[in-house]
């Protein structure tokens, strides 16, 4: 295979490999340093971890959202990570129109969930799609041949046709998968077993400063419902000790990253540790809130189980 590395920033390389796959190894924040990447979730399966963000494309100097695709990290170590030549596209789904906004992939039965966020072609306003692939790096195809969650099965909440965006997935320790999702109002509805289908009503969520991008994860008993507030975004967070709720509103976990508007994280545990992967718009010049990065921190608990304040660096988990 023949191989091309490059010097990407100051003690970062990359290496092009024939297949397209680049190597390269994190040194600080952002981790890619290459290409604009935001909107980042995260999975751990099989000894990695693996990033799934969308592509910013707005070319500088211009100032807004283009997003036509999704791309692939995946790593290890949390040190050398591989971006893959695979990318799912917003019009993969023949019922959208474009605007690859934030997803998240999940595992199932050997099987890989990937819930987007497009613009539907016909229905106005944003929508949820799924895709599956035997592969948590594709190739994917539209699991369902239609949206999941369209904006007209949620107008009894709200009005705007963009609250049915940001999805998030997780699959309960007794099996039951739950999908969260929600901008100005946060939804939750339960999944079938196979993943492509509602499992009854569409419920609303009341979270206080509640702007978009839940995110849901439990740890030691208790689940946590982070989400982007207020704007420009800052990540806030809530517990339960019941899936259903009630939700106990417990504050600021990262406060408004660096030259970007929007806020959107992932929490994960990996090889026992808890990382917060989030993006701002610290690569300059011409990083800003439509041209993001990706960057990872370490997060802590507190021994009754509130998160402490994420201590957003430049050296990353890499000092």
């Amino acid at each position: 295979m023949m191989l091309l590395t490059l010097m990407i920033c100051a003690g970062s390389f990359a290496t092009f490999a024939s297949n397209n796959d680049t190597t390269f190894v994190a040194s600080g924040n952002p981790i890619v340093n290459y290409k604009y990447l935001g909107d980042p979730a995260a999975m751990v399966y099989d000894g990695k971890v693996y990033i799934y963000a969308g592509h910013d494309e707005c070319p500088a100097p211009e100032q807004y959202y283009l997003m036509n695709e999704w791309c692939i990290l995946s790593t290890e170590d949390m040190h050398t990570f591989t971006e893959h030549a695979y990318t799912l596209k917003a019009t993969d789904f023949k019922w959208a129109k474009g605007e690859a906004w934030a997803s998240q992939v999940i595992e199932r039965n050997g099987k890989f969930y990937w819930y987007v966020t497009v613009e539907h072609a016909t229905i106005p306003g944003k929508s949820i799609g799924v895709a599956v692939s035997d592969s948590p790096i594709g190739p994917f195809k539209d699991a369902r041949g239609s949206a999941l969650i369209t904006n007209d099965m949620t107008t009894e909440y709200t009005s705007i046709r963009w609250d049915d965006i940001d999805p998030t997935v997780f699959i309960d320790d007794d099996g039951q998968a739950y999908l969260f999702w929600g901008n100005t109002q946060c939804y939750y509805a339960k999944l079938k077993e196979n993943m492509t289908e509602l499992d009854g009503p569409i419920m609303p969520i009341q979270l206080p400063r509640f702007t978009e991008a839940p995110w849901i994860h439990k740890h030691n008993g208790w689940y946590y419902l982070s989400f982007a507030s207020e704007f420009p975004e800052k990540i806030c967070y809530a517990m339960s000790r019941n899936i259903n709720g009630p939700w106990e509103y417990k504050g600021i976990l990262n406060e408004i990253a660096g030259n970007s508007n929007t806020n959107h994280q992932a929490i994960i545990e990996f090889k026992g540790k808890s990382y917060f992967i989030y993006h701002n718009g610290s690569i300059n010049t011409d990083g800003c809130g439509f041209r993001r990065a990706i960057c990872i921190d370490r997060l802590y608990y507190n021994e009754d189980g509130t998160i402490r304040r994420i201590q957003m660096t430049s050296e990353g988990i890499w000092e």
